[in-house]
């Protein structure tokens, strides 16, 4: 079987018989009167495969490399984009060129083209691109409102793949909030505040899930102070002078502490307004791990990142915290704070398609 090649790296099969024994063995490219019209990626996956000869228009072959060097001029990233397409044809998926916003869709195994939806939405990146949270944001918005998984090939400097699973999660718990009888009494001392009495101390480090318990009294973040200063369950003293200490002052000393303070405050708000237990993540890496009820109850389902809203990082730092969080049974969010104070989730997760 032999195709005609574009300047783009496409091809083109005229002879009847030979496009729909093409078309037939795996859904290749799209049929009309002119024959079967291959895309790039369609034309270069099978010259590869040896499945389809590839002639110009004198009837002279062209070779797989020149084939593929043609489809690259063409288009910036088409290598990186090749090889999840490669890829993911080399695990027995149906994989469609796609109109922006994912690069492919791709049907389920088994799918048969133009009657069976596609299950995925996937987007090839270089480990050298950019990680940028709102393009992620506004992939998955779009994936989730189209009703498809949306999934991330990530091609490193060796041209090996690893996926990403990302969702629009929505974290919630079943904590029950149980407002203390009057309000405790908080010492702040440098980067933490401590409850001297006993029974607010056992009722918050107990089933309210704040701070810990060491001995009688309970030691609360400045984080889990803020909160339950802002939810009225919380008074505040200076240690140094023992006077009262204003919300706002207690603010600002807080944020001389962690320039990042209110952000990560917006998250925590977040999670415990939805009923999650949430303690610090600092032994893994995080700025939080959150517990769907009580920590003594179950373990933490999430690891949670605050990040601003318009968040930019690097591929290999994110790998890192995703293969972190997996490897211990937790999944990855990043709570992205915005204007207002507004929080939103996204979740990566490495998966095998």
């Amino acid at each position: 079987m032999s195709g005609t090649a574009g300047p783009d790296g496409s091809a083109t099969v005229a002879d009847p018989s030979e496009a729909g024994t093409v078309y037939g063995r795996g859904f290749f490219g799209t049929l009309g009167d002119g024959g079967l019209r291959l895309d790039p990626y369609e034309a270069v996956y099978l010259a590869e495969m040896g499945r389809l000869a590839i002639e110009d228009g004198r009837g002279r072959s062209v070779e797989w490399p020149e084939l593929f060097r043609r489809a690259t001029r063409h288009a910036s990233g088409f290598g990186v984009r090749y090889l999840v397409y490669r890829d993911l044809r080399q695990r027995g998926y149906v994989v469609r060129a796609s109109p922006p916003p994912a690069s492919f869709a791709v049907l389920p195994r088994g799918g048969i083209l133009h009657k069976t939806p596609a299950r995925f939405w996937v987007q090839p990146y270089s480990e050298r691109a950019p990680f940028d949270l709102a393009e992620l944001f506004d992939l998955a918005d779009r994936a989730q409102g189209a009703k498809k998984a949306l999934l991330l090939g990530l091609v490193d400097e060796e041209s090996d793949l690893t996926y990403y699973r990302v969702r629009r999660p929505t974290p919630k718990g079943t904590l029950e909030a149980r407002p203390l009888a009057a309000p405790a009494e908080g010492w702040l001392s440098e980067d933490r505040v401590v409850v001297f009495d006993a029974a607010a101390a056992e009722a918050l480090g107990g089933a309210l899930a704040y701070g810990s318990r060491i001995g009688d009294r309970v030691e609360l973040s400045l984080i889990e102070a803020a909160y339950l200063v802002e939810i009225g369950q919380l008074s505040l003293r200076d240690s140094r002078t023992r006077r009262g200490l204003a919300a706002d002052a207690f603010l600002r000393r807080a944020e001389r502490v962690d320039g990042r303070f209110r952000e990560r405050l917006a998250a925590y708000r977040h999670l415990r307004d939805q009923s999650l237990a949430v303690k610090t993540g600092f032994k893994y890496g995080a700025h939080f791990r959150a517990y769907p009820r009580g920590p003594e109850h179950s373990h933490a389902r999430y690891l949670v990142q605050a990040v601003p809203d318009r968040h930019r990082s690097t591929w290999p730092e994110v790998a890192g915290d995703v293969r972190l969080a997996q490897g211990v049974r937790k999944e990855l969010l990043l709570g992205a704070v915005g204007a207002g104070d507004r929080v939103r989730f996204l979740s990566l997760e490495r998966v095998r398609p």
